[in-house]
């Protein structure tokens, strides 16, 4: 009738329908970036991938869906790797579905040694700055981590200091290999880019505090359990992290939102 072969069920089990998960579960990427463009803002899901893991990808169509559920901005997953075996295997389309009909498609865009330039001389890193933080991640390993990173570090010096804060986090979280890692730790260390003051570090706090609240507030809404103002206003301004950790716990047994504060002083 659909014209799709489906292949012939040999039995069929009913299964839980309730997809919510109570319990906290660590997920997460290596970095997430919001792109602003003409055609739109885009989530870009940065993964860097030493070896094959076969687990990240069904995690990857997780992340993929769950920020787009969350945000409702376009996810792109890149993945960057300095190996080209697992480049070939990180491009495989990750299809689910039937097979002649896929629910969901993952295409990966990956960079790797195969696409990506090698960049030493630090007149090309000044000419594009991203494009050789690029170079740095896939290229970048052993001893002769130095010849790439060095021209990136240069040029970084010429950048504004919010762009190269946020150039010189993303590379150092993205670096797969240790020694490569150390030596632009190393590079950095002079370096005062706004990431590493204190201001920075109260901005991070503050993400994380946010996070929390919202995962307290949800975890009541996907329980089904109705959250008044005043609960939301009082969770939402609370800036202790250890509070905010006990009325998420709170949340998963309550019956009510005002539960939430049952014991807490008056």
């Amino acid at each position: 009738m659909l014209h799709i072969p489906i292949p012939e069920p040999r039995d069929f089990a009913v299964l839980n329908a309730d997809l919510t998960e109570i319990e906290p579960i660590e997920r997460r990427v290596d970095t997430l970036l919001r792109a602003e463009t003409d055609e739109g803002v885009y989530l870009l899901v940065v993964e860097s991938q030493g070896a094959r893991d076969d687990d990240k990808r069904s995690s990857w169509a997780y992340y993929l869906s769950y920020l787009y559920a969350k945000y409702r901005w376009e996810p792109v997953l890149i993945v960057l790797t300095q190996s080209r075996s697992t480049a070939r295997w990180a491009a495989r389309p990750i299809r689910l579905g039937l097979p002649g009909w896929h629910s969901l498609t993952v295409r990966p865009l990956v960079l790797s040694p195969e696409n990506v330039p090698l960049i030493t001389s630090e007149e090309e890193a000044r000419r594009d700055v991203f494009l050789a933080a690029f170079s740095a991640m896939t290229h970048g390993k052993g001893p002769g981590a130095a010849a790439i990173l060095g021209p990136l570090a240069a040029a970084l010096e010429t950048t504004d200091g919010d762009s190269a804060g946020m150039i010189a986090q993303f590379v150092e979280s993205c670096l797969v290999d240790a020694q490569a890692k150390q030596i632009w730790k190393e590079l950095m260390m002079p370096v005062n880019y706004f990431f590493r003051h204190e201001v920075a570090e109260k901005v991070r706090e503050q993400g994380r505090i946010e996070d929390r609240a919202e995962m307290t507030l949800h975890i009541l809404e996907w329980r089904g359990i109705a959250v008044p103002d005043s609960v939301r206003d009082r969770v939402e301004a609370c800036s202790d992290l250890d509070q905010l950790e006990v009325w998420a716990q709170r949340a998963v047994h309550a019956s009510q939102a005002e539960d939430l504060f049952a014991d807490d002083p008056v």
